[in-house]
């Protein structure tokens, strides 16, 4: 199929923003200023578009690790003082390059989230100077680091205290090639009207190069591995999560006979399910004690969120449908939507069930795992309660019981 990796890439670029909604309480929209700025620069240095688009890519994502270092962390604070924190913190540097290891990229962009905090002059967290330091790399530092000094967000008044500062951090903070080209695009008003909240997702998408690429699902996948590990990172206890039920997936569609294109799907499916998740706070996800009536709700937003996230990605209809439904219920009582029996494909039912499955059979903060014998129990309890589809738990006590 013809994939349409702008949308991809805004898709995650929406994920990240329900990061920032959850440590913040507002989107920050600062990897999205990261990006547009990155982009304007390398546009200056005459790269290729399949470098500017990686670049872009790796502008969105590179705060990756920090978003999880304060959730788990549970660093308190204003938006500045959490970003200052993190952001004075290498971790996150090697957590975010970590995630980003198997992530199919245009180019072979190496090291670049690792050294994203490097400065010229070699006084960054690993010491790295110059030309041991990637292009990518000083570009987003460049950016990142105007973005945390000032607000990119005022517009064009301020835009000289700006030109000053990184003309007088040339050959310290940045080299002198790059201070060149920002300046250069300085120059022009809308950079600096295109990094207002108002503006930033219009101007990105004006600026990011158009890129579909010919990639069966098989191949799309090799992008929602990279996201799967992030969505589990968030908890400690759902570190294994997606994918453990991505391989109990896998397992139930070689037993269904069903087709490679479906079996990727739901692959796709069992990495991106919890997406949602990563707008829940991990006091509330890892608390062993009861939750208020108000935290379970916020909890059941979740699958919506995650839908929103992925609905708008050509190719993912089936996808985002599946992921949504994964906490409905065949008799009406689950959420967000209250679906009933007749509402829901066999798919849908299938995500359901093996969901639940790999949830009983992992540690939790309020019980240890279940072995198979148990976690089985507890699934009958539900499909006599109209919850859960009788066939396909007794397809997967047959399947396990044999494991």
């Amino acid at each position: 199929m013809d994939f349409n990796l702008n949308e991809f890439l805004k898709a995650i670029a929406n994920t990240l923003d329900t990061i920032e909604m959850d440590i913040f309480g507002i989107p920050t929209n600062h990897s999205k200023r990261i990006a547009y700025l990155s982009v304007l620069i390398a546009k200056e240095l005459n790269l290729r578009d399949e470098e500017i688009f990686d670049l872009a890519s790796l502008a969105i994502m590179h705060d990756n690790g920090a978003s999880l270092k304060i959730l788990h962390d549970n660093i308190s604070g204003s938006t500045k003082e959490k970003l200052d924190i993190v952001e004075s913190r290498k971790e996150h540097c090697i957590i975010g390059e970590e995630n980003l290891k198997d992530f199919p990229f245009l180019t072979s962009p190496i090291d670049v989230i690792l050294y994203h905090h490097e400065k010229y002059n070699g006084t960054g967290f690993f010491g790295r100077t110059a030309q041991e330091i990637p292009l990518f790399a000083q570009i987003i530092a460049l950016a990142d680091t105007l973005d945390l000094t000032f607000d990119l967000r005022e517009g064009p008044q301020t835009k000289g205290k700006k030109e000053a500062f990184v003309h007088d951090h040339r050959d310290t903070f940045f080299s002198p090639i790059l201070t060149n080209a920002f300046l250069k695009v300085s120059e022009h008003t809308e950079l600096w009207n295109g990094l207002k909240d108002t503006n930033i997702d219009s101007s990105l998408s004006q600026v990011v190069p158009q890129f579909s690429n010919a990639m069966n699902y098989e191949d799309i996948r090799q992008l929602t591995k990279t996201l799967s590990k992030i969505i589990d990172a968030k908890s400690k206890y759902t570190h294994e999560h997606s994918a453990g039920l991505s391989v109990k997936i896998a397992t139930m569609a070689d037993f269904y006979h069903i087709d490679f294109t479906t079996t990727h799907k739901l692959l796709i499916a069992s990495d991106l399910h919890d997406l949602g998740k990563l707008i829940i706070s991990n006091d509330i996800l890892d608390r062993p004690g009861r939750l208020t009536e108000e935290e379970y709700n916020n909890i059941k937003r979740h699958p919506a969120i995650a839908k929103s996230c992925l609905e708008n990605v050509s190719g993912f209809e089936d996808i985002s449908r599946w992921v949504g439904n994964h906490h409905e219920k065949l008799n009406g009582s689950g959420y967000p939507n209250g679906l009933i029996a007749e509402d829901l494909d066999f798919y849908s039912k299938l995500l359901t069930s093996m969901d639940v499955y790999q949830a009983l059979t992992e540690e939790r903060p309020y019980r240890s795992s279940m072995d198979h014998w148990n976690a089985m129990r507890v699934m009958q309890k539900m499909v006599d309660l109209g919850e859960l589809d009788s066939q396909i738990v007794q397809d997967i006590d047959f399947v396990y019981s044999k494991t």
